[in-house]
Parts: structure tokens; C-alpha cells; sequence
């Protein structure tokens, strides 16, 4: 399996969308709309950081990376996600290293940090942790993580682009 990691092009904006479908077609957590929101971030020039798994010319994965807002008015922090993987291609390491791509396009842009919501099991191996004075309205705290790039504890409310509400 040679998996290329690059950066997104205009023609890769319908396959995105198809694997961005599949991947949460059987999601016990999706609101079933995250293609959506990935176009509403790119079409609102939200999309920081967008970025594909290629295997011989063919998307099999996908993530996105927006700006974020914490009410303490510290800027430079992102949110991560939506990220998604074809079916038959999870549990290949393919999420992994799209993960670890987008952390380091974060890091090169010397962001103080990123957000993230998930499973604490699995995105902990990349280094986020729940830190208790930061707060996503609606979330069960211990699904709402980050990582510090800067080793300052973020803290305050934190607010995505109004492109997650996209429903169509």
C-alpha cells in the first residue's frame, strides 16, 4: 500500500466529498453532514489546512482543518476535523498519518494549538488531553480535547466556524 499524503486540488473536491459520505455512513456519532461542513469551511475560505490520502490516484482519505475561537480572545488555535477514512481502508494507519500531517502543518504554521472531538482512547496517542477550563457548549467534556503547541493550558469557551451547521 503507497499512500501519498498532499495537499488538496480543486479537482479533488467531489472525491473528498464521496469519502467524506462513506466514511460516516455508519458513524454511531455523525450528524451525517460532515461533507457538508467540509464544503461550507472550504467555500467560506475556512479551510485552513485540507488535506488527502492518495493511493494510485484515488482519495481514500481526507482532513480538515479550520480556525477556532476561545472567548479568552487567544488566537492561533484550529479545530481538527471532520477527518475520514474509506471503510476498506481503516484500520490501515491511513488516519494516523493524515493526523499526524495535519499536526504538522499546524506546527509549521506555529498555531498554539488545535481542538478536536473524538474518542479520548484514540486521539490521545497524538497528544491531546481534556483540559478542565476548556469548554465546547453540548460536549461531554471527556470527548472535547487538545494539544498545546506553546505549553499553556487552554482554557475558556471554545467556538467552531458557523460552517458546522451546514446542512446541505
Amino acid at each position: 500500500m503507497q499512500i501519498k499524503i498532499r495537499k488538496e486540488q480543486s479537482e479533488d473536491i467531489l472525491a473528498i466529498e464521496n469519502v467524506t459520505k462513506a466514511a460516516f455512513l455508519n458513524a454511531e456519532h455523525s450528524s451525517h453532514t460532515e461533507h457538508f461542513i467540509v464544503n461550507q469551511l472550504r467555500k467560506e475560505q475556512q479551510l485552513t489546512i485540507s488535506l488527502v490520502a492518495e493511493e494510485q490516484q484515488e482519495i481514500v482519505g481526507h482532513v480538515a482543518v479550520s480556525p477556532v475561537s476561545l472567548s479568552t480572545g487567544e488566537t492561533g488555535w484550529y479545530g481538527l476535523g471532520p477527518i475520514s477514512v474509506l471503510p476498506n481502508k481503516q484500520g490501515l494507519g491511513i488516519g494516523t498519518r493524515l493526523m499526524q500531517a495535519a499536526l504538522q502543518e499546524l506546527r509549521t504554521m506555529d498555531a498554539a494549538g488545535c481542538v478536536l472531538l473524538g474518542d479520548p482512547n484514540y486521539y490521545a496517542r497524538f497528544g491531546f488531553q481534556v483540559f478542565p477550563d476548556l469548554h465546547l457548549a453540548n460536549v461531554p467534556k471527556e470527548y472535547f480535547q487538545a494539544i498545546s503547541f506553546r505549553n499553556t493550558n487552554p482554557q475558556g469557551d471554545v467556538e467552531y466556524s458557523n460552517a458546522f451547521n451546514a446542512t446541505k
